[in-house]
């Protein structure tokens, strides 16, 4: 940023609101994804869905269409700023929103999931732009890791949120108040979050600009492979996601009223984790603290493959190993993206397109396949984790030359950020 002043200091916005907003505007489409897992049932019954795989596409589409989504908006926030793309983003996040709950065939609700997670997209997009005008190095890594230690608690309530919506009112409510809160959110960008985009950072809106500018950060090598580690553990988290409710209930025999207790128990050590990576990560380096995590995560994966063969049915083994490697992801989306990032201070909303694209498409097709394998075990869920940090661990040391745990010295900000 060229100016000595923060954009944010002419709202007053200090460092923990904007922690809350930009989270609670990355948390939107989590709260769309798991605020519903439990009424799965009632929508599947109510719209005449008997395939128990096939309800999974409510998450799944939606999961693959914001993916896709993350194409666009990145390049109009390099052009014509931050706010703009928020505002759309959650006017069709509400909007969509409303029309999934007055919708009575399963074929057309997936449509609306489908285009409301693609013109959504911007909400996963532009607050990473924001992080990157702010900050850089282990100080977006820390920042990332706050944020995300806010916004994972969604996955934590979502569950819990949507079973006391069912208690009072029809499944369709839960998407009533999806629209509530995009529209809350709204307001409080409207009259606090100012633009952060410099404008000697602004790109022009043609074809060459925006192929040159997502190539830039397709051919980076310091950065495409961190992408793709990313989209690779994230896809066991989407698998686990699409298949939660089926794995605990039939597997597990888990009650209906005990599943939010139980998933919101594994995903708050995502938060644990995120907190603890927000206090070591200037210490030790993001490359240090996330090239460990990946190595103890292959390894509590290879525990989990053998608990599923030789321990199958036993939640004592599945659920402390599970709430584990949920944790390890603390340690490792958010000095994953910071990495990816750090190249691209000047194209920084195309670089964040592209790699959105491919962290939230790529993860929602893996997530997708490890869904659409179940069997009525944890054996698919806990093979594709292994898998997919193995190969995570492949591209890691593409990026990094085959060398690991390197720290490279980052300088911190000049100037200070917020008040």
């Amino acid at each position: 940023m060229s100016s000595t002043a923060s954009p944010l200091d002419s709202t007053h916005m200090g460092k923990r609101e904007l922690i809350v907003l930009l989270a609670l505007l990355m948390s939107l489409n989590a709260l769309a994804i798991d605020g519903m897992l439990p009424a799965l049932d009632e929508m599947a019954h109510e719209l005449g869905v008997l395939d128990g795989n096939r309800r999974q596409l409510v998450v799944a589409v939606y999961s693959i269409a914001m993916g896709i989504g993350c194409l666009v908006p990145g390049s109009y926030a390099d052009r014509y700023g931050r706010r703009p793309i928020l505002f759309f983003s959650l006017a069709c996040y509400a909007g969509f929103s409303l029309l999934v709950a007055l919708l009575h065939d399963f074929e057309w609700l997936l449509w609306a999931r489908g285009v409301g997670g693609i013109l959504g997209a911007g909400l996963m997009v532009a607050p990473m732009a924001i992080v990157r005008d702010l900050y850089e190095g282990d100080h977006m890594a820390r920042l990332m890791s706050v944020i995300a230690a806010v916004f994972i608690t969604v996955p934590v309530i979502a569950p819990s949120l949507g079973q006391a919506v069912l208690l009072v009112a029809g499944w369709r409510w839960i998407f009533v108040a999806l629209a509530g809160v995009g529209a809350i959110a709204a307001v409080w960008v409207y009259f606090r979050l100012p633009e952060t985009l410099a404008p000697e950072n602004r790109q022009d809106i043609n074809l060459p600009v925006i192929a040159r500018n997502m190539a830039a950060a397709l051919a980076n090598r310091q950065s495409i492979g961190y992408v793709f580690a990313t989209m690779l553990v994230m896809g066991g988290v989407f698998g686990y996601v699409n298949t939660a409710q089926q794995l605990y209930a039939e597997d597990f025999k888990v009650t209906e009223a005990m599943f939010p207790i139980v998933f919101g128990a594994t995903a708050a050590m995502m938060a644990v984790a995120n907190i603890a990576n927000s206090r070591i990560v200037l210490r030790f380096g993001a490359r240090r603290v996330s090239h460990t995590g990946v190595l103890v995560f292959i390894t509590v994966a290879t525990v989990q493959v053998w608990a599923a063969h030789y321990r199958p049915g036993q939640i004592e083994w599945f659920l402390p190993l599970t709430a584990i490697n949920l944790g390890l992801l603390g340690f490792l989306g958010a000095n994953f993206g910071s990495i990816a990032m750090q190249p691209f201070a000047h194209i920084a909303g195309a670089a964040s397109s592209v790699q959105s694209f491919f962290r939230m498409f790529g993860a929602a097709m893996v997530g997708l396949v490890i869904g659409q394998s179940f069997d009525g075990s944890a054996r698919p869920f806990a093979w594709a984790l292994l898998i997919c940090s193995t190969m995570a661990l492949l591209f890691v040391l593409y990026s990094e030359k085959g060398v690991l745990f390197r720290r490279l010295n980052v300088k911190p900000p000049k100037e200070r950020i917020v008040p």
